[in-house]
């Protein structure tokens, strides 16, 4: 080797070893280490990502005695990331946020009773445990339960497990959360790092013999996780040897805290270990403080900036999508947008923001007030607190506050612009433009945006976008002689003589338009002295002439009144007229009327009716009308001109962008032509909430007849269980398959299916539902539905498919089996998930047990048993293992037919529609079917049309 290489080779050495010591004292100091300092640390374990301040090896985690050092085990398969040799970590979040599995499993000694102690510390002083959110959860029979602070005897909480008979507690547990039977739960009400707890086991009375030496197992687990993630208790576990990490819903979560300081204000004041650099410090009460940002990781030097490119890399982007402008620092491309934070994606002319499993459709981008206008579909109240919004595939929250309704208030980054103006990143590089600071209520501080200057206006974020505003082009902002100027304008006061003319824009002269009344002769002859004429004419002559003058006054004053009251009467009818007009272009009219008059099948059924007619025909809208309200809107009752019964629907639409719904409910239901669904008769937009007419449904919805009052006096046959359950299967299998688009209804629940007079089923409510193209599978909306029918893996992915409705059918069939409410109250009264309970019971071979009486009495085992097990495989958790809903409707059609050739009654009655409720008020005398006696109205009714018309006589017209 050469004395030069040697020498190279020494120098690159000394390099090396002199930025590893940087490194090394960097993080010995506690100070926020940069990207490069980490790049040699192990980023995962197994399926666990690493996040400093936590880190596997010297120099990847924070210093000092936090317990900030994991470690990982690769000799088990997968290998468990370990936070202080103990206890496993399931997940690392950048906010500090460490989801931990902590499990005691406690042999017991047979026959014998005992008590157990146990405890827990947090490995280091960083990591507490959350109140309020977590709660240790114990199972075991006969034990009692005591939590204590781990350095005193505060007591933090008591309860106690008791066991019955295996059945019982199938009946009363199994498939809830705990509730003293088998076991029981203590919450943590105190920010604690550590805690020890007792069992003491009592002699059970009762004690099934298979559970007499049962494991005791104590977990922590967090209370507010979302239904699917919380744990519910089994015999299962109970009958376990133990329970370990894989247990679903077994893991808690601990939050960071940075303890060398008391708090951020002391902090600050040492540079070498103030943990959050120039992010945002939070303080925890008596033990610390936090670090946070909006994006990234705030424990990392720019760990919360990405970089912001201030032009873009490609020349010839596409700057539009459909008809909306696309402007830099947003893009279609990477290449034609600051970052990946500005990225949209263009399908189907439709601009969309987020990553594939959350997506936002954008209808507008304001870069003058930095604000994106966002399409919600979802029908919910306006946002009042701060909310983040989470838009893309890793996870992280972006720069993006939404703080009204369907408005995102966006920055460049979260830096201030005093920062910002130093970095190579600085976006606002257009002459005459600014930066601007953005502040929140809600936040510390927001970040930084561009605008214009004053007189300026375009795009600040690229290079000579903010151009000079002629404001003598703006109506109304000069009214005399306009002189523009770069940044502004001069305006002066038209010249004597002359006035301003708004259509021309300049001043003219004044005309004038004198009307002479008379000369002064005349005037002057005018004037006539009453004293003089008492000469000539007799006084009560006089006083006739006053009297008449009097008169002819009062005449001409009433006159003109009349006259103004008429003008004001029909200038106020105008002024309306025009806000109808106003209000019928802002609901899309146009639209509709376009499509009504170019589909010949829709022309002759679909009617736009005047406001006027429906104002008449609901008592101008009177509450007495309300027939029920909704999440997309309040139902009227109303009679039309032609004294046809109708529904009208006044949907909720607080913002613009939702007209869109309105629009989509009105244009499927024009197309649908079922005798299952509900037929639409037309709509109004002169109103400022536009409103649908369609049939009106006498007899309510199904979710009445199988929970509300009827249930006391009226009984659904299951002959017309399964005719119902049928008939929504083949309506929702038309909207599917048949119609001329497919449509995914998404809100499909018992509620949304209606009986009419003669009992024939009507699926109705399609303000959620969404049509897709023929080649499409799903579309990815905003979550959309109601709880205890939505389906989890729509909840989760956002992608609505047709096996999205499969799901909540599977929900109603349970219903009609089980005639329990979707979330209804248990033995105890704690809510309870109707699909869980009934998959619980499939699963124990139970399901007997839960089905309504009715049923039990009228059905065979095996027609139960068909049902329950379409209903089992209509709920499975991933979509693809579901049926399509032309394969429900055809297994419910075969199960009716056999049903029917078990029964020749049924079989003779196959071309009529069989009673379906038989009167219950009073059992002594029950009225008896009697086809010659009784009407086929009056059969099929808990009511007659003669009282619902009575009934009606009381309502104002």
């Amino acid at each position: 080797m050469s004395a030069a290489a040697a020498i190279l080779l020494t120098t690159m050495r000394l390099v090396v070893m002199c930025l590893a010591t940087a490194a090394a004292i960097r993080g010995a100091s506690g100070a926020p280490p940069s990207a490069g300092d980490l790049a040699h640390c192990r980023k995962t374990c197994g399926n666990v990502n690493i996040s400093y301040p936590y880190g596997i090896g010297y120099g990847c985690f924070r210093p000092g005695a936090g317990g900030f050092e994991l470690t990982c085990d690769d000799t088990i398969i997968p290998p468990k990331l370990l936070l202080g040799n103990t206890t496993e970590i399931l997940h690392l979040y950048t906010d500090g946020f460490v989801n931990v599995s902590v499990i005691f499993n406690t042999a017991t000694t047979p026959g014998a009773l005992g008590t157990y102690n146990r405890s827990w510390e947090a490995p280091g002083r960083s990591l507490y445990i959350r109140p309020g959110d977590t709660k240790l959860v114990v199972i075991g029979c006969g034990i009692e339960v005591n939590l204590f602070q781990a350095d005193s005897d505060d007591t933090l909480g008591y309860c106690f497990s008791t066991c019955h008979d295996i059945a019982v507690m199938q009946e009363e547990a199994v498939g809830m959360s705990c509730t003293g039977i088998g076991c029981c739960t203590i919450s943590f009400h105190k920010t604690v790092s550590a805690f020890r707890f007792s069992i003491a086991q009592r002699e059970e009375a009762q004690l099934p013999s298979l559970l007499a030496n049962a494991t005791i197992k104590a977990f922590l687990v967090d209370e507010y996780d979302y239904p699917p993630n919380q744990y519910n208790f089994s015999i299962t576990d109970l009958l376990a040897r133990n329970i370990n990490s894989s247990t679903f819903g077994a893991s808690s979560y601990l939050y960071t805290v940075i303890t060398d300081s008391p708090n951020c204000r002391t902090a600050r004041k040492d540079d070498k270990s103030y943990a959050c650099g120039n992010y945002k410090c939070s303080d925890v009460p008596k033990e610390g403080y936090r670090c946070e940002c909006s994006y990234g990781n705030p424990y990392i030097l720019d760990g919360c900036i990405e970089e912001y490119k201030p032009s873009q890399n490609m020349q010839n982007c596409s700057r539009l999508c459909g008809n909306m402008a696309i402007p830099f620092p947003f893009g279609l491309q990477e290449e034609c947008s600051a970052n990946r934070k500005f990225l949209l994606n263009c399908t189907s002319k439709q601009a969309f923001i987020g990553g594939s499993s959350t997506q936002y459709q954008v209808t507008n981008i304001s870069l003058d007030h930095g604000l994106l206008y966002v399409n919600f579909s979802q029908q919910e109240e306006a946002y009042s607190d701060l909310v983040e919004v989470r838009t893309d595939d890793s996870g992280w929250l972006w720069y993006f506050i939404s703080e009204h309704y369907g408005i995102w208030e966006w920055v460049v980054t979260n830096l201030t612009c005093e920062k910002a103006k130093k970095s190579s990143g600085y976006a606002c590089i257009s002459a005459n433009g600014e930066c601007l600071n953005v502040t929140h209520v809600h936040a510390h501080h927001f970040g930084y945006r561009c605008k214009c200057s004053t007189g300026y206006g375009g795009n600040p974020y690229i290079h000579n976008g903010c151009t000079d505003i002629d404001e003598c082009l703006i109506p109304n902002d000069c009214k005399g002689i306009c002189l523009n100027r770069a940044g502004g304008y001069s305006c002066t006061h038209c010249p004597h003589g002359t006035s301003f003319d708004p259509a021309e824009r300049k001043c003219t002269s004044t005309k004038q338009h004198n009307i002479i009344l008379g000369n002064s002769h005349f005037n002057r002859s005018l004037f006539i002295n009453v004293r003089r004429l008492e000469k000539f004419y007799p006084s009560n002559l006089l006083v006739y002439v006053g009297v008449a003058s009097g008169i002819s006054c009062g005449f001409g004053v009433l006159l003109l009144t009349l006259s103004i009251t008429m003008l004001f009467r029909r200038w106020k009818r105008g002024i309306q007229k025009k806000i109808r007009r106003s209000y019928f272009h802002k609901n899309k009219g146009l639209l509709l009327e376009q499509l009504i008059s170019s589909d010949d099948s829709v022309a002759h059924k679909t009617k736009i009716f005047s406001l006027d007619e429906l104002e008449k025909a609901t008592n101008n809208f009177d509450s007495t009308r309300i027939l029920g309200s909704g999440g997309h809107g309040t139902v009227y009752k109303g009679i039309l001109s032609d004294q046809r019964v109708v529904a009208i629907k006044k949907s909720k639409i607080v913002e613009q962008s939702e007209i869109d719904q309105f629009v989509n409910e009105v244009a499927m239901l024009s197309q649908i032509i079922h005798r299952n669904v509900v037929k639409l008769f037309g709509c109004c937009l002169e109103s400022e909430v536009p409103l649908l007419v369609y049939e009106f449904i006498s007899n309510g919805t199904l979710y009445d007849l199988l929970h509300g009052d009827l249930q006391s006096k009226c009984q659904l046959t299951w002959w017309n269980r399964i005719r119902i359950a049928l008939e929504a299967a083949s309506a929702l299998a038309y909207l599917h398959c048949a119609a001329s688009v497919p449509i995914f209804h998404r809100d499909v629940k018992s509620a949304n299916i209606l009986l009419d007079d003669n009992f024939i089923t009507k699926v109705s409510d399609f303000g959620a539902s969404r049509s897709v193209s023929i080649d499409e599978t799903h579309v990815v909306t905003i979550v959309q539905g109601t709880f205890g029918y939505l389906d989890p893996e729509y909840y989760h992915t956002g992608q609505l498919n047709e096996k999205s409705d499969v799901y909540s059918f599977g929900v109603i069939l349970i219903e009609l089996l089980t005639r329990k409410r979707p979330i209804f109250l248990n033995s105890i009264g704690e809510k309870q998930n109707l699909c869980h309970h009934f998959l619980q019971r499939q699963q124990n071979n139970t399901t007997t047990e839960i089905v309504d009486v009715q049923v039990l009495e009228e059905a065979d085992q095996w027609e139960i048993d068909e049902i329950a097990s379409l209903a089992e495989i209509c709920l499975r958790l991933r979509g693809e293992e579901r049926p399509t809903m032309k394969e429900v409707e055809l297994r419910l059609q075969l199960l009716r037919n056999k049903v029917a050739k078990n029964n020749t009654e049924e079989v003779s009655r196959e071309n009529e529609t069989n009673p379906l409720l038989f009167y219950m008020a009073n059992p002594n005398s029950m009225t008896q079917w009697n086809s010659n006696s009784a009407s086929h109205s009056d059969a099929t009714r808990c009511y007659t049309m003669e009282q619902e018309l009575v009934s009606w006589t009381n309502l104002p017209r």
